[in-house]
């Protein structure tokens, strides 16, 4: 695309685009698996789109607005609206600066893993452990509720991990497919 008036404006469509298709696709898919998408203990398959942020910072608002739609089906309410959006955004955000550089997508999904697994996912066990104080609608008890603060974090973590890792691996293997045949930078 070009640099005329034209092109700059065939390029804002074309990024508005992509933009709703991937909020819209992580919606759907998170409803696909609605059970499981919410909780302590959940399987977001929708979160294997974290990956995306890697190629290129527009699926970075993309993959926040579908979080905060999906959420407003969230059993902790504001809480996940706020927080839940918030952390994705801080993580996706922090996986298109440490991987903007980097040519390999393995590479790009390692990082986007690494970030989504450490940041993302001890983001949203603090959401927990502090819906969880304020006693929060839909907020479950941690393992041990007389843990200190971090022990209730700390369990919190431990129950988010797995699925989280499962849906980074699933999505990680098709944003790679994908990256063969369409330019995600783009």
């Amino acid at each position: 695309m070009n640099n005329t008036p034209q092109g700059s404006k065939v390029r804002r469509t074309y990024n508005l685009t992509a933009t709703a298709l991937v909020a819209a696709l992580y919606v759907v898919v998170t409803f696909m698996v609605a059970p499981f998408a919410f909780g302590t203990v959940q399987l977001r398959l929708s979160e294997g789109l974290n990956h995306l942020a890697a190629w290129n910072k527009r699926y970075v608002v993309a993959v926040a607005l579908g979080v905060f739609i999906a959420n407003l089906w969230s059993p902790l309410g504001w809480i996940d609206w706020v927080f839940g959006t918030l952390g994705t955004l801080i993580m996706t955000t922090l996986t298109y600066y440490f991987s903007r550089n980097i040519e390999s997508a393995l590479l790009k999904i390692a990082i986007s893993t690494i970030t989504v697994i450490t940041i993302g996912m001890g983001i949203l066990a603090a959401e927990f452990t502090f819906a969880f104080h304020i006693n929060a609608s839909g907020a479950s008890a941690p393992a041990d509720v007389h843990a200190s603060i971090f022990g209730q974090w700390l369990s919190f973590y431990v129950l988010v991990v797995p699925g989280e890792l499962a849906s980074l691996l699933l999505g990680g293997v098709i944003i790679y497919a994908l990256s063969k045949v369409i330019n995600l930078k783009k």
